[in-house]
């Protein structure tokens, strides 16, 4: 079992120490054509090759000294634990589809269970056919159907927590397909000893927040994006309880387009360097941001309390502005529009961040990738034809649990 270590993030570039990604399993298996929409991927992939790709991820993050812990370790170990068995069966089959009967079942299949396989299914699901249930609901339910739905998003572990400073925030992710996720989160972080008294800044139940559109600018500035994913209701909450706990002086509401295209913050622009960001063309001269700041004298539990908020300013300029340098640096990549939409799809614009001056980024991303380059980024360039599929980079599938301050 992994023992306790320091946990913390104060930026997007702070030299990156430790890292928590999920490997895709059994998961990717149960997408068909019939349910990918459903369960949130543009297609079907092959999971061979997604797991060879997101074992050189791991691998890359390795080589340059990043620890990596597994979300599915982590999740299983923590099984041994009754109270965290118990939270998870019940979040599992706490769904009016099933009724009592069939979640009576189900739950009893679950606990007969040992930790590893638990943990698998808790993660892959459990369809029809492999539960010996009974009542109206399972007898009508297609062989196919699932029981308990399979969580293939679970891969990008930065949507249902964000570490800021030494607290994590553990999300409210907004799509039905992926609820489940924030509860798996939420219970390692509780349960984990190497989590042992972290505090949990938000939760599950509050409005919509998810990690893909929440930035750390630099330290004490968090840039969140309200658009498809994060409501202004949940960026809003976020900044109170960041004010409250000492964690940022600055929080920029940053509006953006609600599609899928653009469903976070993340898939148009990240940090490259202390004062330089990649971002999607189209966007760079639009984008506004309003800032909000602390109220004086707000306490811990201040919900409520009045923000200061004003705006809209350009972006770049009330970014700059927050992180008290003289203007943040877009990396201009150069692109026709045709090329800058079809990489920005490509996820392109989502770099993980190991350092300053040195990314990871899809290797496909062929111009992007040149241009940042040119700019004196050093990039680490992994495979993602498969990994891509759910629409997220390298960003998306990893959530930094350490970095070193700036």
């Amino acid at each position: 079992m992994i023992e306790s270590a320091a946990t913390g993030v104060t930026s997007e570039v702070g030299p990156l120490r430790t890292v928590l990604l999920h490997r895709p399993g059994a998961e990717l298996r149960r997408l068909t054509p019939r349910n990918n929409d459903q369960l949130l991927f543009d297609g079907v992939p092959w999971v061979d090759r997604a797991q060879q790709e997101h074992d050189a991820f791991a691998q890359a993050l390795s080589d340059r000294g990043v620890e990596v812990l597994h979300l599915a370790g982590l999740l299983a170990e923590i099984l041994s634990n009754d109270t965290a068995r118990a939270e998870l069966i019940d979040a599992a089959v706490d769904d009016p589809r099933l009724g009592a009967t069939l979640q009576r079942d189900a739950a009893r299949h679950l606990a007969s269970l040992s930790p590893d396989d638990l943990a698998s299914a808790l993660i892959a699901g459990l369809a029809h056919e492999e539960l010996r249930g009974h009542g109206l609901a399972y007898q009508l339910m297609d062989r196919s159907d699932f029981v308990v739905p399979p969580l293939p998003n679970l891969l990008f572990t930065r949507d249902s927590s964000v570490w800021i400073g030494g607290e994590v925030a553990v999300t409210s992710l907004a799509m039905p397909a992926r609820h489940r996720e924030s509860t798996i989160t939420a219970a390692i972080y509780t349960h984990h000893p190497r989590f042992a008294g972290a505090e949990q800044l938000y939760a599950a139940e509050l409005e919509h927040l998810e990690g893909g559109d929440v930035l750390l600018l630099a330290p004490g500035v968090v840039a969140v994006g309200v658009g498809e994913r994060t409501t202004p209701g949940g960026a809003e909450r976020l900044a109170r309880r960041l004010f409250a706990r000492g964690l940022a002086h600055t929080v920029l509401v940053v509006p953006i387009a609600q599609e899928r295209a653009t469903m976070h913050l993340d898939t148009i622009a990240t940090m490259v360097d202390v004062d330089a960001m990649v971002m999607y063309p189209a966007v760079a001269d639009s984008l506004v941001a309003w800032t909000v700041r602390a109220p004086s004298g707000i306490a811990d539990d201040a919900d409520t309390a009045d923000l200061a908020v004003s705006g809209p300013q350009p972006f770049l300029t009330a970014a700059a502005a927050a992180m008290g340098i003289d203007r943040l640096r877009v990396i201009d990549t150069g692109l026709d529009p045709v090329t800058a939409e079809r990489e920005q799809w490509d996820d392109g614009n989502n770099t993980l961040a190991l350092a300053p001056r040195l990314t990871v980024a899809y290797e496909r991303n062929t111009v992007t990738n040149a241009a940042l380059e040119a700019a004196g980024i050093e990039v680490v360039r992994i495979a993602g034809s498969e990994l891509g599929s759910g629409r997220g980079g390298p960003r998306c599938m990893s959530c930094p649990v350490s970095r070193a301050p700036l």
